[in-house]
């Protein structure tokens, strides 16, 4: 009886075995139909676009056009952004001597300058070579050779270390406190007025990408539900039948995501054709001003950004439309 034991109990063991994978089995099954069933809709509604080819690309350029002004403001601010950075490493204090600092002791000050922990750099500028600059930049070597004595002190021209307006402002009071310093000059008007268009093309982008963005959801919203319309008698059948609404609604929801994806690259195409026939004349202008400047180009990150937003924005709108109108449809 003990030996025959361990075999009474081994069906009950397998059983359960393949309970467990049976269920398993059904999950992995339910699994695989939900992504062929995506699959499915969403070469489905591929081809819906495609069969209607000219009503599909008006859609796609009303999309794109809508999405191309965010986007060129954007690549506009991230330009002014390098630029601003570029100038605050140009950012500067001049920090005037007393005039009875000899040159070694305006060497001591512009060591001790050197190892504050907020400055970036110095730079020595003794009386002789400002006066040697100021004559080069007046033009007046006769007149000022005339003068019994150098009427200008030493001074230090001070790099920051940080470059916004506050940090440079705490900077220079605290240069004023050190041995040796007169006065210290700072002109943070073109700093502040940089730092005011930097905020203000922050804003007036993000306020245009909201408002061209509800445009899309509009755009795509309306050609869902003219879509939705077509297919309503479609749409009753297969809800008698008990399709449940997330069935109903997949397909439109691709139609939506392909709309959205299309618009984004013909967004991302006429940003890129603008941005060549600009790049001659902005150049041209650029060293005109003694500087160089090439057009913005929205890069890997920034095609990624576009493309995914333009797709979920179609998304978006098809979902709103199709769940609005799903309501309004009831089995006859």
């Amino acid at each position: 009886m003990s030996a025959a034991d361990p075999h009474r109990s081994q069906p009950r063991q397998t059983g359960s075995q393949h309970g467990a994978r049976s269920r398993r089995t059904r999950f992995g099954s339910r699994v695989r139909a939900w992504g062929r069933h995506h699959g499915a809709m969403a070469r489905d509604s591929a081809h819906r676009l495609i069969r209607r080819p000219l009503g599909s690309l008006v859609t796609m350029l009303a999309i794109g056009i809508a999405l191309v002004l965010p986007s060129a403001l954007w690549l506009i601010l991230d330009s002014a952004r390098l630029l601003e950075t570029e100038l605050d490493e140009s950012a500067s204090l001049t920090v005037y001597l007393e005039a009875t600092v000899g040159e070694r002791e305006a060497m001591t000050v512009a060591n001790t300058l050197r190892e504050h922990p907020e400055v970036a750099g110095v730079r020595l500028v003794t009386a002789a070579e400002g006066m040697a600059e100021f004559q080069q930049a007046l033009g007046l070597d006769d007149a000022l050779a005339r003068l019994e004595e150098n009427p200008l002190p030493a001074s230090v021209v001070v790099s920051p270390l940080e470059t916004s307006p506050e940090a440079v402002r705490d900077l220079a009071a605290q240069l004023e406190g050190v041995a040796g310093i007169d006065e210290v000059r700072l002109d943070l008007a073109w700093l502040e007025r940089l730092s005011r268009l930097a905020e203000l093309g922050q804003r007036l982008t993000l306020a245009l990408g909201v408002l061209f963005g509800f445009g899309v959801l509009l755009i795509v919203g309306n050609t869902i539900r003219l879509s939705v319309e077509s297919r309503r008698q479609e749409i009753e059948v297969i809800t008698l039948i008990g399709a449940t609404h997330a069935f109903v609604r997949r397909p439109f929801l691709y139609s939506g995501a392909w709309y959205g994806l299309g618009g984004g690259l013909l967004a991302w195409l006429l940003l890129g054709l603008g941005g060549q026939w600009l790049s001659v004349p902005v150049q041209a202008l650029a060293q005109s001003y003694g500087a160089h400047f090439a057009v913005p180009r929205l890069g890997l990150q920034g095609s990624t950004v576009l493309l995914f937003s333009s797709t979920l924005l179609g998304w978006l709108g098809g979902w709103i439309a199709v769940n609005r109108h799903l309501k309004e449809i009831r089995p006859r």
